[in-house]
């Protein structure tokens, strides 16, 4: 029975969108009860158990013990601001996530008014009719309908790996994957009440383990965190013991645990990766498994396909070669009549339902040359037809013409294939090959076309093609033009350190021509067949891997082995796929590429990154943006860091060295106000800096809190702290106040934590002011900042709140001059940085 959802019967209808719509309203959507979601009210509740919040509360209780009600008052009214900020940074992050999951949401192809569309299968109703082919996931529980047959993997539901074949009427279930086959079929139940639905929650998905960075994040935020509370303890007993003052003592040391505590840092992180989830989304390249953001920016090769990757997977027939005539697509004769026959068997060996491009070739080639011929067969019924398979690279299909008694076989596939398939001579093999050769070094694909004919039609057919008695009629060739942006894409790889390996099922020819094209290397030496491959073992393929650049007639299970070596070589592998065979392979690497509109189903649940444009531009926009989270993600760190020290310093020096407190929860907090969005909106947006894509790829095992990014960072907050101190010193000693000490080292502070931001947006030497239109948010940051800066020292009341003083005349210049200082330190600690 053939898998072709050819039929001569009426087609069965499908549903209208009205009365679609009436049935999702009746039975709810197509898909499993999710697990449960965390609510506006349960995000709230997160925010609200944040540990700097719970430091803050404290404070407010300690300023209302010791009768300072306005301060308490003030603290409560910035726990109000914090609040909202978190809760806006979280929410934000959770509608990413969640634009993420409707996008990877599984589409099938459904009739729908009259004509076939791509739906999200949650859209899916009883009563819908849909189309699977081999690949898919069954979207719900189906019926099959008219003469439809298919193979399945049930082992999901059934636990058994071994494929089934059902026929029409039998029905196929929710979940269960398409191994072979292509039909019609009518919708019978979704959702909860499909066999699926109705195991319930042991199918609900499990929780993402955190990444290498979240674990080394969480891991720094733990010392950090016990480290501060340890200061924080023994400075409250210092100064109680010191003091007497027990109270003070407790303020001084809950300041310091709020200036030590990095609660940014998670924060950071999951907004880093969910919006550039969301942004990549934005580019046509959606992100199924977070992951894969933070592995991006460590990518060093890339295994790509050749077709509809490199190509643009829009095939022509170019020419057609038999041992008696040729003709070439731009010559402006007619195709010969002794071609006619090559030609018409080349369309009957393929789908009259063309997905493929290559088929379609054929039969839009077909409709054009042989219209008004005997040699186009609508009313020739399919029998059987005999897939591809990895031992042979050819598919025949069998047919039954009204007026012969005779079955009647045609076949296509790789050349070699069909030379095996007609049993020829060596000597006429040769002769063949020396044409196939020609036709591919002009980066054509070539199949090979035979015929055959069983005369015993009331017998059962042979199990394999093999059996049947073909004759070779000749050679097919169709053109698949390469991308225009391929080659400088290529060019931008190899500039940025990443390796490109085409991986292709092609004849070496072809794909060398390709390579040429595209501008990867081409050389004898960087080119390697299946059949070259399947003769070394592991050890022996991980030793030819330098220098190879080309895999040709290359089958999906090698594609596997090309990972496996590549990564036990210390390579980090992105990897691209689109059929059920390269799903191992996609789940190997370190990153799976899945094409999205001709990939197959499994293979995008298998793959970490699926190309909704399927193109060789979008994986390498996929690539810069995994460098620019990566580059940003430090650069935020740095910020964070260097932010820190001179809080730190400064809620601590000043009490060792018996001064009066210079920094208390309510500027801690206002700072706060400025570091929190400065990571997240500031940051993320920047753009990737020019020399990032000429740097070699980030190493798998390097820490994101490395000596570098220390050193960095402590460079410039040490820096700005010993400012910040000779400042507050000097201050002192001519005014004679601590108050207008206090305001100026303050206010010296807040400058310096905006030079700050824009000294770390670009890490290139130069640049301080670069860019500023590019980043709305930091222009709206800063002038926010400057303006609360203002009304802190000029208005009387926030004075008093922040125990503040006026500044004098003569301090502004001094101001001036100090954030002019600490600018030119900053920029001195990029040279500094980037040597």
């Amino acid at each position: 029975m053939s898998s072709d959802a050819d039929s001569s019967r009426a087609p069965p209808e499908g549903l209208s969108s009205a009365t679609a719509h009436q049935a999702l309203q009746a039975h709810g959507a197509n898909e499993l009860p999710q697990g449960r979601q965390v609510g506006a009210w349960q995000l709230l509740l997160q925010v609200l158990r944040e540990p700097m919040l719970l430091l803050l509360l404290a404070c407010g209780a300690v300023y209302l013990m010791i009768g300072a009600r306005h301060e308490a008052l003030m603290l409560l009214f910035f726990v109000v601001v914090v609040i909202a900020l978190s809760y806006v940074q979280q929410r934000r992050s959770s509608r990413s996530l969640a634009a993420l999951r409707e996008l990877s949401s599984p589409r099938a192809q459904v009739l729908r008014d009259g004509r076939w569309q791509a739906l999200p299968s949650r859209e899916l109703v009883p009563g819908d009719l849909v189309q699977i082919a081999e690949g898919g996931r069954v979207p719900a529980d189906l019926q099959l309908l008219g003469t439809a047959s298919v193979s399945l993997d049930e082992s999901m539901l059934t636990g058994e790996s071994v494929a089934v074949h059902k026929s029409a009427p039998a029905q196929v279930f929710s979940g269960t994957l398409v191994t072979a086959g292509l039909c019609q079929a009518r919708v019978m139940a979704t959702g909860p009440n499909s066999a699926l639905g109705r195991i319930g929650a042991s199918l609900q998905a499990l929780p993402d383990a955190p990444t290498p960075i979240e674990r080394e994040t969480a891991r720094v935020v733990r010392r950090v965190a016990s480290i501060g509370l340890a200061l924080a303890a023994l400075l409250t007993l210092t100064h109680g013991l010191a003091n007497g003052d027990w109270l003070h003592g407790l303020l001084a040391g809950l300041t310091l645990a709020m200036a030590i505590l990095p609660e940014e840092l998670p924060v950071v992180l999951t907004l880093f990766f969910s919006l550039g989830a969301w942004r990549l989304a934005r580019e046509r390249v959606l992100v199924r498994q977070l992951p894969a953001v933070e592995m991006l920016g460590a990518a060093s090769v890339l295994c790509v396909d050749k077709t509809g990757t490199l190509t643009v997977n829009q095939m022509q027939l170019q020419r057609l070669w038999s041992e008696q005539a040729a003709y070439r697509r731009d010559q402006a004769t007619a195709l010969p009549d002794s071609l006619h026959e090559l030609l018409e068997y080349a369309v009957l060996a393929s789908h009259r339902q063309a997905f493929d491009p290559m088929e379609q070739a054929l039969r839009g080639a077909a409709q054009d040359w042989l219209a008004g011929t005997e040699h186009l067969h609508a009313d020739w019924q399919l029998v059987e037809d005999y897939p591809l398979s990895p031992a042979l690279l050819a598919m025949s299909r069998v047919w039954r013409s009204p007026d012969q008694r005779s079955l009647l076989i045609a076949a296509k596939g790789a050349p070699e294939a069909i030379f095996d398939l007609c049993h020829l001579d060596a000597t006429r093999i040769e002769t063949l090959n020396q044409q196939v050769s020609l036709l591919a070094a002009d980066g054509l694909r070539v199949l090979g076309v035979a015929r055959a004919q069983f005369a015993a039609a009331d017998e059962a057919l042979p199990p394999i093609q093999h059996d049947f008695d073909f004759e070779f009629l000749g050679l097919v060739a169709l053109a698949d033009p390469v991308r225009a942006d391929v080659p400088e894409a290529i060019a931008a790889c190899r500039a940025a350190g990443l390796r490109v390996m085409m991986i292709t099922g092609d004849h070496p020819a072809t794909a060398l021509a390709i390579a040429r094209q595209i501008g990867l290397a081409s050389e004898p030496g960087a080119l390697i067949s299946g059949s070259e491959l399947a003769l070394l073992d592991d050890a022996a393929l991980r030793a030819r891997l330098p220098g190879l650049s080309i895999c040709c007639r290359v089958q999906p299970e090698q594609k596997l082995r090309i990972v496996q070596a590549l990564r036990a070589s210390g390579e980090v592998v992105a990897m691209t796929g689109d059929g059920v065979n390269d799903a191992p392979a996609l789940k190997a690497a370190d990153i799976g590429v899945a094409m999205g509109s001709r990939g197959s189903e499994v293979a995008r649940e298998a793959a970490d990154l699926v190309l909704l444009g399927d193109d060789f531009g979008s994986l390498l926009t996929a690539l810069r943006y995994g460098r620019r989270i990566q580059l940003n993600l430090r650069k935020a760190i740095v910020f964070v860091l260097a932010v820190h020290v001179p809080i730190v310093g400064l809620s601590l020096l000043p009490v060792l060295l018996g001064w009066p407190m210079l920094l208390m929860p309510v500027h801690i907090l206002f700072l706060q106000l400025i570091i929190d969005p400065a990571c997240s909106a500031i940051f993320e947006r920047e753009p990737l800096e020019p020399a990032a894509m000429r740097a070699g790829p980030r190493k798998l095992d390097a820490k994101l809190f490395d000596a570098a990014l220390l050193r960095r960072g402590l460079l410039q907050g040490g820096g700005l702290l010993l400012l910040l101190l000779a400042g507050y010193a000097l201050t002192r000693h001519w005014s004679g106040s601590d108050a207008v000490a206090r305001s100026f080292c303050f206010a010296l502070l807040v400058l310096s934590v905006i030079g700050l931001l824009m000294a770390n947006r670009l890490w290139q030497p130069g640049g301080f002011w670069r860019g500023l239109a590019s980043n709305a948010a930091l222009r709206w940051m800063a002038l926010g900042t400057l303006l609360m800066l203002a009304a802190a020292l000029g208005l009387p009341g926030l004075r008093q709140l922040f125990a503040f003083a006026a500044l004098p005349t003569q301090a502004w210049p001094a101001l001036a001059a100090g954030a002019a200082l600490a600018a030119a330190g900053f920029a001195l600690s990029k040279r500094v940085g980037s040597r």
